[in-house]
């Protein structure tokens, strides 16, 4: 039977994705990666606290719902036709993807390099490698979630009669909450800052490998018991309580600080808030929608593909209108905001049904059916 409140929570959160991307774009809280803030010093731009509310929770939950969906994925498939549909799924876009279409987004982030000149004897072959390799983007969540299917088949042989995934059904409430805990020290696997630069810091501290992938195999053996299910569906309530009041305490005393530290992302306030969100996101959608219509199908079927194309289609538009034209922040955001809504569907409708494109763009192996 079909988890219509999965396949809609993963989409929802998507699109949380994509629009944490408008705000970061042009951030000025230390954040790396973007365009560049409109005003100088980690006061300004209250729009920033998007950026607050959402980077905590958001990713980590996609990787506990991709735990989720191994779990019932390795219900129908055996191993072997896992590990291949999910070589074609994220690989594939995050390794030969890079050359088709993501060369796009190193295009516009070497553009600072470019104008030094740097690049001007480079042959055109190997600007395009260079543009290709620097085009991952958050692509990154491709290739971790298929690292983290690989050691999940292998974890799988050392409990073939899921005896500890029977075990996990039980968990209380307290458990639950505990569990927390665990998310919480994965947190603390990363490179600190320090006076010494350390060049492998900012790779490290995307990836935050245990930091995701304890939720992730959470996600396969916690919560995809039913029973712990009914217990987040009923309590969820209490849950978004408390979520609410973390995140409000997390947003005022972390103002101001680059949201995506290592210190700042080990705190205990903010692996509580992260967790306790979590969780409220999958009870209110348990509670609320554990169904679904053409629209929400519509958006189960695509939202990876948004999740792909997504960033070369709004960085392509933020760096025109930034350092391009004269157009104010306050009209900058809302347009962009609506352009990449609207044309990255349509650009997904577009290279899914170019043969070998929605193959190393998408991961698609054939055309879906609409």
């Amino acid at each position: 039977m079909r988890k219509h409140w999965l396949d809609n929570l993963r989409w929802f959160t998507v699109l949380l994705v994509l629009f944490y991307h408008v705000i970061y774009i042009f951030n000025n809280k230390g954040v790396e990666g973007g365009l560049g803030g409109f005003v100088e010093g980690p006061a300004g731009q209250p729009q920033d606290i998007v950026m607050y509310i959402l980077y905590p929770w958001f990713m980590m939950l996609l990787f506990l719902l991709a735990g989720i969906s191994a779990r019932f994925a390795l219900e129908k498939k055996d191993g072997k036709t896992f590990l291949k549909e999910r070589t074609r799924k994220l690989i594939v876009p995050a390794t030969i993807g890079l050359f088709v279409f993501q060369w796009i987004v190193g295009y516009i982030n070497t553009r600072a390099v470019a104008a030094t000149g740097a690049l001007d004897q480079v042959p055109l072959i190997n600007k395009w490698m260079l543009y290709a390799l620097s085009g991952v983007g958050p692509l990154w969540f491709a290739q971790e979630l298929w690292v983290f299917s690989l050691i999940l088949l292998i974890i799988r042989k050392l409990d073939p009669k899921d005896k500890f995934r029977n075990l996990c059904a039980k968990s209380n409430w307290i458990v639950i909450l505990l569990m927390g805990v665990l998310f919480w020290f994965g947190s603390q696997f990363m490179i600190f800052e320090s006076d010494t630069p350390n060049p492998s810091a900012g790779l490290v501290n995307l990836y935050r490998p245990l930091a995701y992938f304890i939720p992730f195999l959470m996600g396969y053996f916690v919560f995809s018991n039913e029973e712990v299910l009914q217990r987040l569906k009923q309590g969820f309530l209490p849950i978004a309580l408390g979520a609410l009041a973390s995140g409000i305490a997390l947003c005022l005393t972390g103002w101001g600080k680059c949201p995506v530290q290592a210190s700042y992302l080990a705190g205990w306030l903010n692996c509580l808030y992260a967790w306790m969100m979590a969780l409220a996101m999958m009870g209110l959608f348990l509670n609320c929608f554990d169904r679904t219509n053409r629209i929400f199908s519509y958006l189960s079927r695509i939202n990876y593909g948004l999740y792909v194309l997504h960033y070369a289609v709004l960085l392509a538009f933020a760096y025109i209108f930034k350092e391009k034209t004269q157009m104010s922040p306050w009209l900058i955001y809302p347009l962009l905001t609506i352009i990449e809504f609207t044309l990255t569907p349509a650009l997904y409708e577009l290279i899914h049904r170019i043969p070998f494109v929605r193959w190393a763009v998408l991961g698609e192996k054939k055309n879906k059916k609409m």
